[in-house]
């Protein structure tokens, strides 16, 4: 993995750097820049090269053009790498979610919180390989819906998982998680095209997230003292919780209503 940490601090860049020679012990596969232009620069050097930054660790507040604009230019390039935000503030978590960062790290910043990015970093890569849906539908079954699969490439691995066992859906920053009862899977691909496509099959309960209706055990206040209006559901067979939106939570409380 080639990796570019911009930073506009010393102190900050080096304590990163530490942290990921650990894991990439090789010097040369890690770069720094102190602000935006110097990293636009190093990103054009890179792929002029052949030699791609597969992410980029960008502070948010630098000097002159800060990492989130930094971020919005990169979606445009066709080389760019793959975006986590490293920032003291917490409070533009929702901005990276909308220039399609893959994760978004606090400082000071945790080893197996920057390795889990990293690990998302690394799925999503192998992801843009796959093909994104996979219709299997076989001629001789009338209702050959319930074989309809995702392609889903996992550390160089590739297996479908039919959507018939498929408990929700939730996007997260720059991919998909994709759930089952006995497993999870991370999936490159968009979520309003499952919802479009799989109208009937799933229902909305959040601007993130798709689940099927039939999997819904119940739905209850959340336990968040900050959050005394929060609703969420927990479903049959795992123990994930999903948040329900305000504006979703009509529709599934007429849902539930109706027994469905």
């Amino acid at each position: 993995m080639r990796i570019l940490i911009v930073d506009d601090e010393a102190l900050a860049r080096n304590r990163m750097r530490r942290l990921l020679v650990e894991r990439f012990p090789a010097p040369s596969a890690i770069h720094e820049a102190t602000n935006a232009a110097e990293a636009l620069r190093a990103i054009d050097s890179a792929a002029s090269m052949g030699l791609p930054f597969d992410v980029a660790l960008l502070d948010i507040h630098m000097p002159g053009q800060s990492g989130m604009e930094l971020a919005q230019a990169l979606q445009s390039q066709p080389h760019a790498p793959a975006v986590v935000f490293v920032t003291a503030h917490a409070e533009h978590a929702l901005s990276a979610f909308e220039v399609s960062a893959a994760d978004y790290l606090t400082k000071p910043v945790r080893r197996e919180r920057l390795n889990a990015a990293l690990q998302k970093v690394e799925l999503l890569a192998q992801a843009k390989s796959a093909q994104i849906i996979k219709n299997t539908k076989e001629t001789s079954e009338p209702e050959a819906e319930a074989d309809e699969t995702l392609l889903i490439t996992n550390r160089g691995n590739t297996e479908r998982v039919r959507l018939a066992e498929v408990v929700y859906f939730k996007s997260e920053f720059k991919y998909v998680t994709v759930r089952t009862s006995a497993h999870e899977y991370l999936w490159s691909g968009s979520l309003n095209e499952l919802e479009e496509r799989y109208a009937d099959r799933y229902l909305r309960v959040h601007r993130n997230a798709l689940v099927v209706p039939g999997a819904i055990r119940s739905l209850e206040k959340t336990s968040d003292p900050h959050d005394v209006d929060g609703w969420q559901l927990r479903l049959f067979g795992i123990n994930d919780v999903l948040r329900v939106s305000r504006r979703q939570l009509p529709q599934v409380r007429a849902l539930l209503a109706k027994g469905r």
